[in-house]
């Protein structure tokens, strides 16, 4: 008997467990798989709607009280770099880039472990092997590419970003890079170099993952002019970060059935032909 994927994507929500942004608070996503010949349109659509993707998988927050992870992009036509990013891209001048397959190597996995210890040594991929880091980086059913950073002069990896191209933008998956250059500002470099890309490929968004309002960790995001995030349904250009008050009430999430029900899906059916 021959088993077919079902057409219609299936969404499921996950047990609540520990916010990692937020102290006291609990999380919860909702998600679905992503498989198939309609894999790239699905990620497409629900990329817009404030999905990520993880391998093969498309999830956003569903908390039940909380609504303060926001999915964010940058507006590349409306971005202008400031001083300070002006200065990040001098000061990362010798690193060379390399775009590749999604094909994951030791030297990518060594600085990955560097990055992790240095940075995130009680976050949730402390423990991630590196039989787990290659699927992280090869488990993907769209069009992926992994971007490496190589310093000119002692060929060094100095960072890298898994990346996924959508129809409307780039998608930074996942970035990490060396510990030993605390003063360049490695991950806001490689940041401002996929608005490049994006801009050079005439590609209007980059996909930054989520801000979270209050979260240290997530607040160098909001200092990128020509940010947007994905609030009450749509995209709005976030004009004020430090006055951004998101929704934190028990009632103030529509109840699963209803945010699944008001998820626009491609046409699956017409994708086929």
């Amino acid at each position: 008997m021959r088993h077919t994927l079902p057409l219609t994507p299936q969404f499921y929500v996950t047990a609540p467990q520990p916010c990692p942004y937020l102290e006291g608070r609990m999380e919860r996503k909702l998600f679905t798989a992503l498989q198939g010949e309609n894999a790239g349109a699905l990620n497409d659509s629900l990329s817009a709607q404030g999905f990520r993707r993880s391998q093969n998988v498309l999830y956003r927050p569903s908390c039940a009280d909380c609504a303060s992870c926001l999915s964010a992009r940058i507006d590349v036509a409306a971005f202008t770099a400031s001083r300070s990013q002006r200065r990040t891209l001098a000061r990362n001048r010798g690193l060379e880039r390399r775009a590749t397959s999604p094909w994951a190597t030791e030297e990518q996995y060594e600085l990955f472990r560097r990055y992790l210890d240095s940075r995130h040594a009680d976050g949730g991929m402390a423990d991630m092997d590196v039989f787990e880091f290659a699927a992280m980086v090869e488990e993907t059913p769209i069009r992926s590419r992994v971007i490496e950073y190589i310093d000119k002069d002692s060929r060094d990896l100095a960072g890298v970003c898994l990346t996924d191209v959508l129809g409307d933008g780039l998608s930074m998956v996942y970035s990490f890079y060396t510990p030993d250059r605390p003063k360049d500002g490695l991950g806001n470099y490689i940041i401002l170099d996929h608005i490049d890309i994006a801009r050079s490929a005439g590609l209007p968004y980059v996909y930054l993952g989520y801000w979270v309002p209050g979260s240290q960790k997530m607040g160098y995001k909001a200092k990128f002019s020509g940010l947007e995030v994905y609030f009450g349904g749509q995209w709005q250009k976030l004009k004020n970060p430090e006055g951004f008050e998101p929704e934190q009430h028990p009632l103030g999430n529509d109840p699963i059935a209803e945010q699944v029900a008001n998820i626009a899906l491609p046409d699956m059916a017409q994708k086929r032909r």
